[in-house]
């Protein structure tokens, strides 16, 4: 189960990482609402954690933002504000829940298991993309009769790029998602294993390739004559 956290509040933050890493939640920390929005964009989480005072993009804004662009994940709001006309304001905006701080840790784990209970937000078991399917259950790709065991980096990588097969996938956003917080020794690796899922592509004779965008990063597409 993977949790987005857009949380400004560096103390804050890390404490709900913390608490959220022992229950075996995978957890990513953004602090802003422009490069929150981006995150949730991507497709990846299965809960999201928003701030309303955040810089450069208020939670608010964000969370409008993402639902127009048809994302259904579920958000819960995070405020300091506990005026009744908030609370309606982030509901109406598209929040699923809205708890204002102070708040028992406790009392946010419980709505958050609550809301990933809910049927049609966990994960499906296979993506397609073209004529590649991804297995989540086996770990493998797959195009007709042909298959190939992928890594969990491998996978990791493909899930990001088949999830977000409209657009580009910035790479400093694939490092942080397959490795963790961005390191810069983990570009060679990036490099590194998108050659090892181009073969292996290759090898089940998919029509689809990864593509690089030079200085930004990558995406698939699917290649007319195979």
């Amino acid at each position: 189960m993977r949790i987005l956290i857009v949380e400004d509040e560096a103390e804050l933050a890390d404490g709900l990482e913390a608490i959220l890493s022992r229950e075996n939640y995978s957890v990513d920390v953004v602090e802003d609402g422009e490069n929150g929005l981006d995150y949730i964009l991507s497709k990846m989480y299965d809960l999201v954690v928003l701030d309303v005072m955040l810089p450069k993009m208020n939670g608010i804004d964000v969370l409008k933002a993402a639902r127009k662009e048809g994302i259904e994940t579920p958000i819960i709001l995070l405020t300091a504000r506990s005026q009744m006309s908030d609370k309606i304001e982030g509901l109406d905006s598209g929040a699923d829940d809205y708890i204002t701080k102070p708040f028992d840790a406790q009392e946010l784990m419980a709505r958050i298991r609550a809301r990933t209970r809910i049927p049609g937000s966990a994960s499906v078991d296979e993506l397609s993309f073209g004529d590649i399917i991804l297995s989540k259950h086996h770990q493998q790709l797959s195009c007709g009769s042909r298959l190939v065991k992928l890594g969990n980096k491998e996978y990791q990588l493909m899930e990001c790029l088949m999830i977000n097969s409209s657009r580009i996938m910035p790479k400093d956003m694939l490092i942080t998602k397959v490795w963790g917080p961005l390191d810069a020794t983990e570009y060679n690796n990036l490099e590194v294993y998108i050659s090892f899922l181009r073969k292996k592509l290759r090898f089940v004779k998919a029509s689809v390739q990864i593509v690089t965008t030079k200085n930004v990063g990558y995406s698939l597409e699917v290649c007319e004559n195979g």
